[in-house]
């Protein structure tokens, strides 16, 4: 069980976020060499580096709540802009559905110590 009086780690946030934006760009490279077939796999890792790239350099990571909000507005946009990605909808699809795993890691505060590179 979770400890409920868990301070928020603004640092810990923005250090897993960076982490978080080269993988995604290295998993795009291998699915780029990978061909066709991975094109589901690039638009994911693609998906993953607009979501940290929109998150990591914010001044709202000080802040859980702020954080939270951020999130949120993100969440509810209706277009995500990306260049050089496969299926325009997949990739829309796949920005929410990182943001909203971002939102449920805010919530809880944890998952943010976790650092390997598959997740």
């Amino acid at each position: 069980m979770t400890d409920p009086t868990k301070p928020w780690d603004a640092e810990l946030v923005r250090k897993w976020l960076a982490r978080r934006f080269e993988v995604s760009r290295l998993d795009q490279a291998a699915a780029d060499r990978r061909g066709y077939e991975a094109r589901d796999d690039y638009d994911k890792a693609a998906a993953e580096e607009w979501a940290c790239r929109a998150l990591k350099d914010s001044a709202c990571t000080s802040d859980q709540a702020a954080f939270a909000t951020r999130i949120k507005e993100l969440v509810s946009q209706d277009d995500y802009q990306a260049a050089s990605t496969y299926d325009d909808t997949r990739f829309q699809r796949h920005v929410r559905t990182y943001l909203r795993k971002l939102a449920k890691m805010t919530k809880a505060n944890e998952g943010f110590e976790k650092s390997l590179r598959h997740q």
